[in-house]
């Protein structure tokens, strides 16, 4: 997976994921959005044959949006973390 920035400055941030699925991208906008300090965040696949999402996040204030990106990407491993424990758990019973 690659990623290409396409547009940042202050408080935006327009990256393009190489290889990118709707469900990692969906899963960085929610945690995105639950984010106080985001002002928008979205996603969008310009084309269903070129699987290359494009992820944009506007911030209110002086935070920095890959700041906050790398804060929705730390909550979605968490999750990923929490979730893998708690099917094991389910498993072995």
């Amino acid at each position: 997976m690659k990623i290409n920035v396409l547009k940042k400055s202050e408080n935006e941030l327009k990256i393009e994921i190489e290889g990118g699925t709707h469900g990692i991208c969906n899963l960085l906008q929610k945690r995105l959005l639950e984010d106080k300090t985001v002002d928008f965040a979205g996603y969008d696949v310009p084309h269903p044959l070129a699987s290359n999402p494009i992820i944009y996040v506007r911030m209110k204030g002086n935070v920095k949006p890959e700041d906050a990106l790398n804060k929705a990407i730390e909550k979605v491993r968490e999750a990923n973390d929490a979730f893998g424990k708690e099917l094991d758990h389910a498993l072995n019973v």
